[in-house]
């Protein structure tokens, strides 16, 4: 198994009943231990991929397997190896995490007695061994998100999926997501992400797939693919105020922010001093410069021709 793929998936075609082809012929692999990112825009195809992949819809027509398993002629095995982590919390919030955790266990057929001892040791992974016999609507919004992981990882996957799982929660509680998911990484599992925040695959990820109008468009090392990208963007924060008119400089485009932020973009091989050299001229002193944006944020633009949303 080990020299097998985590997950491969060959022509896959999806066409609803309205006559909305949503997967247009989707290929592509993801190797054993990797922490691959799969984004596009709305209306992508990315729920439709992953719920293909969890068995939650039924496709029209291509090959799906799980470590070698082949989804549609061996479901329940296939299935037991992977762990999904969806979206929306879908646990009952007036259930103690420590019943929730075993109940779910006992859907796949984990005797009670090993359950208790998955979940005791999940829960602690998670942090949140103090809130075992809590009522689950008292936890946090990062404690209810570490619960689905924790539950997602009873079944001890090999392969776990997880749906925008840091959609619409607060920075702090999503780089303690970050964390949780680097250790679940690390320890072994092979991890699918979709996310609408760029910053998080670019962070997270070590191969991606950009998916769009149902069909693959890139994919690859995430180094790779930020390698192709020849502009980079700063925002350079002025002392004093801009001048009404810019200077002109070959190459690079600029915008004022605001009165004491200069907005540039430049090819990534342009000479930086000479871009000083001209503002210095300008009588433009620069106090600090960061990254205008990220780069997998750029990169997405330029192969769809939109910013990326949400699915």
């Amino acid at each position: 198994m080990p020299n097998l793929p985590a997950l491969e998936i060959t022509d896959l075609r999806k066409t609803y009943d309205n006559g909305v082809e949503a997967l247009k012929g989707v290929s592509l692999r993801v190797e054993p231990g990797d922490f691959y990112a799969l984004l596009g825009p709305n209306g992508a195809g990315k729920s439709t991929l992953i719920g293909i992949t969890s068995s939650l819809v039924n496709k029209s027509a291509g090959e799906v397997k799980v470590f070698g398993v082949d989804l549609h002629a061996n479901r329940s095995e296939a299935m037991r190896l992977v762990g999904l982590v969806p979206q929306e919390i879908n646990f009952n919030m007036f259930e103690q995490p420590l019943d929730i955790l075993v109940n779910y266990a006992g859907f796949y057929g984990i005797p009670r007695a090993e359950a208790l001892v998955r979940a005791e040791e999940e829960l602690k992974k998670a942090q949140l061994w103090d809130k075992a016999r809590k009522m689950s609507r008292t936890l946090s919004g990062g404690m209810k998100r570490r619960l689905m992981i924790a539950r997602a990882m009873m079944t001890r996957p090999k392969l776990l999926i997880l749906d925008e799982p840091t959609a619409g929660v607060d920075i702090e509680i999503r780089r303690g997501m970050w964390k949780t998911l680097k250790e679940v990484n690390a320890a072994g599992t092979t991890v699918i992400l979709t996310t609408h925040y760029l910053e998080e695959a670019e962070s997270l990820c070590r191969n991606l797939a950009i998916i769009d109008k149902g069909r693959i468009i890139e994919q690859g090392p995430m180094k790779t693919l930020l390698a192709k990208l020849d502009v980079e963007g700063f925002l350079l924060d002025i002392d004093g105020t801009l001048p009404a008119t810019l200077p002109t400089i070959e190459g690079a485009t600029l915008l004022a922010e605001d009165a004491h932020t200069l907005d540039i973009e430049m090819p990534r091989e342009m000479d930086l001093n000479r871009v000083f050299a001209a503002l210095a001229a300008a009588n433009i002193r620069v106090r600090s410069m960061r990254t205008k944006s990220n780069r997998l944020e750029e990169l997405f633009v330029r192969l769809t021709g939109q910013p990326e949303q949400a699915a």
